[in-house]
């Protein structure tokens, strides 16, 4: 089974060096010969980068997240995604076909992701992180995937600017 990880931006690089390092040395062995795809920000790109790749591939989407409550700094491996729409509610799956790649590791809290097409800048929603690509990634119908998003900001985008040091 071919392995991809998939990241928006290549300044999200140093994030990827922290997963593996979280990763057993077999796991860890087998993801460092991974090709990376780097998207760009938000559905569309994900779409026109992933849709040719072939379904029965292993992902690992590792990329920066907010939350509204999580520390800054946190690691979250996603349970399950759903697309954020926050003024209306109609039927919709909840896409739950992840993997926990890093089981019971301290410091690693387990989460559901939203997505969302533009950043959150406030949410009622607790115990979880907003992205603007997994949604779109999990849609696309991929074998087996594993998700981990490091909170880079409490829904500032001016936080998530600082703390990620200039990625767009």
């Amino acid at each position: 089974m071919a392995k991809f990880i998939i990241q928006a931006e290549e300044g999200e690089r140093e994030l990827r060096e922290k997963v593996l390092a979280l990763m057993s040395e077999a796991a860890r062995a087998e993801w460092s010969q991974a090709e990376v795809i780097y998207t760009g920000v938000g559905g569309i790109n994900i779409i026109r980068a992933l849709q040719t790749l072939p379904r029965e591939s292993e992902i690992l989407n590792i990329g920066y997240a907010g939350s509204a409550n999580f520390e800054v700094g946190t690691w979250a491996q996603v349970t399950e995604v759903r697309l954020n729409h926050p003024n209306v509610t109609y039927p919709e799956p909840t896409l739950d076909n992840f993997s926990i790649l890093l089981p019971d590791q301290e410091g690693i809290c387990q989460a559901i992701c939203y997505t969302n097409c533009d950043f959150v800048l406030a949410s009622d929603y607790k115990d979880c992180v907003f992205d603007m690509e997994l949604a779109f990634i999990a849609a696309l119908g991929f074998a087996k995937i594993h998700s981990l998003k490091y909170v880079s900001d409490n829904l500032s985008l001016h936080d998530y600017h600082d703390f990620t040091h200039g990625v767009e």
